[in-house]
């Protein structure tokens, strides 16, 4: 029998990684919010790889701090190993990556949402969702218990009418053995949203303790580890190696004789999977001149022998997976835990969506995470804060947030999402961004940090905290500017020994750091004035004088963009009446409905000549 349980300003569907920053947000700017689960013991799982950040994504969790987000924290407070990828190439590709205690982190994250005034966690599983007269929504659980709320943030994850795929095995399902979220998806079909499939996979989980590890090769983390968030003051210990090992012929020949059993080449699955996480049959077929692809050996937590194979993703029947696992060296007798699965589930077409992650068609409902095409738990993170943010800025009545291209990595992901839609699951990367010499991971808090306190998510002492680090580095680029060196034979042997000109006549401090073989750290023994600042103050100025006419130059790229995304486009523009504007540009405008000239001119099949168009027609037409 139904019966009314209770009223939510916002309420969240999924306690995944969107779903976590979705309620923190909404609960912290004084929202009363409501985050259903369908298992409890699951919040923030890591289903798939163990780890947090990597190449862009270090990028995002360290954005999402600076906004006032969780994840950070939760990453530094239970890490087992940290690097930083990239360190050969230039500071704007330099990536934080580090292997999470997987279980718990989840422990972590749901005891912060259980302590977080204004926020309730209830494990229930949604089975209908209706618009009400009044404006908001009502959600019905599959005990019939109703709940209402202004807002709802859907962050289903995978779970939307999730089929898991073994070889000729197939099942409704969710991630590890959860079940799937079947009766929401007829729900939100029934309600006019527009669903597709997509697929992603997940390796075998396999026991330590029957690795060889003496074929093996061992992989440390760095030495000098540096943290997520901004806040952590403690250091980051590592706990635990990886390790990496490689296919070979024999289990390339086993994969393809095989191939027929996968469900991905006999038609079983329809939907859409990560181009850029191929499954390793994906692999052996795509590059079949490569006779051997690269494996790691990851842990999974402190106290647990599970060990995750990365870069092993299949969908094989699990005798095959088997027997291709132990052709590897290392794991000639390794025992599978878990056996390696594909999932397909529904996800919406993120066109759907403006820049808030709101509905277009549908006020007060918004999409985060996978739910929205995209994969990956930093990418889900980071639009979870989004939306969460924005519901309760639609709560309040409030201006809701929109982070642009050229103030975060963030603001490109969630720009490519509703701009310009994606076929397949998408995945931050680096060569995304535009900006991405001003976007760096390093000054992620300077970029953003004063945004989160605007909105009410960066606290007092964050925000003091940022301002004290403006105020050094200002006072460190004045210092390096009047500070001069006089040659010497011990400086010059250094400055020939890292291969650049010995000084003839003193030079100041600035115009030697701007040399690209020196850096602060090879001058400290001669810097005798050197104040005693955090390092990440040394690291701002560096990157700022020797990459100054760069960074100059994308500054000027990015007030260019600003420029036109001032120039605002009514949402009653007919774009078919514009003479001159080719029919794919009037077909793309007209769906996509952008806000502005600056989007305009990101849409797929919308020319630069099209945009001059739309920009003379603005400046005839008296009424734009």
């Amino acid at each position: 029998m139904r019966f009314f349980a209770k009223y939510y300003d916002v309420i969240v569907i999924g306690a995944g990684h969107a779903g976590i920053e979705a309620s923190l947000a909404a609960a912290r700017l004084g929202a009363s919010v409501g985050v259903f689960t369908i298992n409890m013991d699951w919040v923030g799982n890591m289903p798939c790889n163990p780890s947090i950040g990597g190449t862009s994504k270090g990028h995002l969790v360290r954005e999402i701090d600076a906004l006032g987000g969780e994840m950070g924290k939760a990453a530094d407070a239970n890490t087992l190993q940290s690097r930083i990828l990239n360190l050969g190439k230039g500071p704007a590709v330099h990536s934080l990556r580090a292997q999470i205690d997987r279980r718990r982190y989840s422990e972590y994250m749901k005891h912060t949402l259980e302590t977080q005034d204004g926020l309730e966690l209830v494990q229930a599983e949604i089975t209908d969702i209706k618009q009400t007269e009044a404006g908001g929504w009502e959600l019905t659980t599959r005990l019939e218990a109703v709940y209402r709320a202004k807002a709802v943030i859907l962050a289903t994850g995978t779970f939307l009418g999730g089929r898991i795929y073994v070889g000729d095995v197939s099942y409704d399902g969710g991630p590890d053995g959860m079940f799937p979220a079947t009766e929401l998806s007829k729900a939100l079909k029934k309600l006019g949203l527009s669903l597709r499939r997509f697929k992603t996979g997940t390796p075998s989980r396999v026991n330590r303790r029957s690795i060889d590890f003496s074929h093996l090769e061992k992989q440390e983390g760095d030495e000098k580890t540096v943290p997520f968030s901004f806040d952590t003051e403690f250091e980051i210990k590592n706990k635990l190696p990886c390790h990496m090992t490689y296919t070979n012929s024999e289990t390339k020949r086993i994969i393809l004789e095989n191939l027929h059993r996968s469900p991905l080449y006999s038609g079983k699955i329809d939907g859409v999977g990560p181009r850029y996480c191929p499954s390793i049959e994906d692999k052996i077929v795509r590059f079949s001149e490569k006779e051997r692809h690269q494996l790691f050996i990851e842990p999974c937590g402190e106290y647990t022998e599970e060990m995750y194979l990365q870069g092993m993703s299949s969908s094989l029947p699990e005798d095959v997976q088997l027997a291709f696992l132990r052709t590897i060296p290392g794991l000639e007798h390794v025992q599978v835990m878990r056996t390696a699965y594909a999932i397909e589930y529904d996800c919406l077409d993120p066109l759907s969506l403006y820049a808030t992650l709101e509905f277009k068609r549908f006020p007060g409902l918004f999409g985060a995470g996978q739910f929205n095409g995209s994969s990956g738990y930093e990418e889900a993170a980071a639009q979870g804060l989004v939306a969460g943010i924005n519901a309760a800025k639609y709560v309040q009545g409030k201006k809701q947030l929109v982070l642009d291209r050229a103030s975060s990595y963030i603001g490109t992901l969630i720009d490519d999402l509703v701009t310009k839609g994606c076929s397949d699951p998408y995945r931050m990367m680096t060569s995304r961004s535009e900006y991405r010499l001003i976007l760096r991971q390093d000054n992620a808090d300077l970029r953003l940090t004063e945004i989160g306190y605007e909105v009410g998510l960066a606290g007092e002492e964050k925000h003091e905290r940022l301002l004290k680090k403006k105020e050094l580095i200002k006072k460190e680029l004045k210092r390096i500017e009047s500070t001069g060196l006089a040659p010497s034979e011990e400086l010059n042997a250094v400055l020939v020994s890292r291969g650049t000109s010995p000084m003839t006549t003193g030079s100041r401090l600035i115009d030697l750091i701007r040399r690209p073989q020196l850096g602060y750290e090879t001058l400290k023994p001669f810097d005798k004035t050197r104040p005693d600042y955090p390092d990440c103050v040394f690291e701002q100025v560096e990157i700022e004088v020797k990459y100054e006419g760069y960074i100059k130059r994308q500054l000027a790229q990015a007030q260019e963009m600003r420029r036109l995304e001032s120039r605002e486009l009514p949402e009653t523009l007919v774009y078919k009446d514009i003479a001159g504007l080719r029919l794919e540009a009037q077909e793309k405008l007209d769906r996509v409905k952008p806000k502005n000239l600056g989007q305009a001119s990101r849409i797929s099949g919308v020319s630069p000549a099209d945009i001059s168009v739309l920009m003379i027609y603005l400046k005839l037409d008296d009424r734009f």
